[in-house]
């Protein structure tokens, strides 16, 4: 039997993709919003395709903060887009 894939459904553009295709937005226990790189942290997790468009729709349409059941302020996602900018160069 084919091992399942795990599918994660990007807050930016709304596209369900496997789970490795895709960046980690973790909210810690501390209410920090990062992006976990391995994927294997512990908190809260929503995902993004790694375009740079899908963190700025899921800016443009909150899709963190529905995620999060939390309001992200402009610096976390200035912070998410300059992390984001050093992981694709």
């Amino acid at each position: 039997m084919a091992k399942k894939i795990p599918m994660r459904q990007c807050v930016g553009c709304g596209e369900m993709k496997s789970k490795k295709e895709m960046m980690r937005v973790l909210k810690t226990p501390e209410d920090e919003i990062v992006l976990d790189v391995t994927g294997k942290k512990n908190g809260r997790g929503a995902y993004l395709c790694k375009q740079k468009e899908c963190l700025i729709n899921a800016r443009k349409n909150k899709g963190l903060e529905r995620s999060f059941k939390m309001s992200i302020p402009n610096e976390v996602y200035d912070s998410l887009e300059k992390e984001f900018d050093e992981i694709h160069e």
